[in-house]
């Protein structure tokens, strides 16, 4: 239904896939932030792993490392047996391709597709384990570590959606694997 909507709403076309805003700002700018701020956290690591008046910072930062490379690879992994195609690929949205189901068999000849989970999406959602790093080392701000981690993961799923690369479900089940992760 969204994503008829987002469609319809660019004119029967995916406008949104190559603008600025949405391809170079938000898929790009935020998948490169996303990584640099997981660098970062790196470092505090191994800077907490080399003063001992730090110790306490240890595991928690490399619980926030694991957790968040973890989720965004399990997405990644997802994606290359789930064999789904992107909204922009099927045929009612401007693609080439029939839908199928996630348990469907897909013809032979017809490329694989690799959008579901959402694989951006994970840049930011992965961040959802904020909420559970700062409820061990400053429970008051786990809401705020909550929000930092929804907040991104919802802006790189909606622009994924306007620019045709997902469906609301495949944002959903990212967040849940970045959730259990």
């Amino acid at each position: 239904w969204l994503a008829d909507r987002f469609y319809a709403w660019q004119g029967g076309r995916w406008a949104l896939q190559n603008a600025y805003l949405t391809e170079h700002l938000v898929h790009r700018f935020g998948r490169d932030a996303s990584t640099a701020a997981w660098f970062g956290v790196l470092a505090l690591w191994l800077v907490a792993r080399l003063r001992p008046g730090l110790s306490e910072w240890r595991r928690p930062l490399a619980y926030l490392l694991l957790s968040t490379v973890l989720s965004i690879a399990l997405v990644s992994a997802l994606k290359s047996l789930t064999d789904m195609d992107c909204p922009w690929d099927l045929s009612r949205y401007g693609g080439a391709n029939e839908f199928f189901g996630l348990f469907s068999q897909r013809p032979s000849g017809l490329a694989r597709g690799r959008c579901f989970p959402a694989g951006h999406a994970s840049a930011g959602y992965a961040w959802v384990a904020l909420y559970f790093f700062f409820l061990s080392v400053q429970p008051r701000l786990r809401w705020l570590g909550l929000s930092v981690g929804l907040g991104l993961g919802l802006l790189f799923g909606i622009a994924q959606q306007l620019r045709g690369a997902h469906f609301l479900s495949h944002d959903l089940w990212t967040l849940g694997i970045a959730w259990s992760a």
